[in-house]
């Protein structure tokens, strides 16, 4: 009787779960189909550090350019401390701006044409900069989870 007693209370709190306005939130959020694809010509060069929207990190500016469920692409202009993306897969195209930057241990100099794979859990930023600001097309895969960013010394 005791096991039965305990499986209903189980049961009954799975299902308050599932029916509470945060889990419902939730569970739309993880379902929701990013907005349709556009057409649309983007004048990369056009884009300066200051018409990009401010990021959470003061030295950053960023824009989503294309979100699907198998990557995003956006521009990002400015520095950004050593860090790593345990779950995705980062291509940097640089557009402007040349430096050095953490690639794994070591550092590595960039300019304008570079191309930057940065695979998942692969250290990366912390940019020394020769010219700039650095503006680059950033390629993520896939989409960048939330609180997938772990900052390094």
């Amino acid at each position: 009787m005791r096991f039965k007693s305990a499986a209903a209370t189980c049961l009954a709190f799975v299902a308050g779960l599932l029916l509470s306005p945060l889990a419902q939130r939730a569970l739309a959020e993880a379902r929701a189909e990013p907005a349709p694809l556009q057409a649309e010509v983007i004048d990369l060069m056009a884009l300066g550090h200051d018409d990009l929207p401010a990021t959470g990190n003061p030295q950053m500016r960023a824009r989503s350019l294309v979100v699907t469920d198998s990557g995003t692409l956006g521009i990002q202009s400015g520095n950004v401390a050593k860090h790593r993306h345990m779950h995705t897969t980062e291509v940097q195209y640089i557009i402007a701006g040349s430096g050095a930057m953490w690639l794994g241990n070591e550092r590595r100099e960039f300019k304008p044409g570079s191309l930057i794979v940065i695979p998942a859990g692969t250290a990366h930023g912390g940019t020394l900069v020769h010219e700039g600001p650095v503006k680059a097309l950033a390629i993520k895969l896939p989409p960048q989870p939330p609180g997938d960013i772990e900052y390094l010394d």
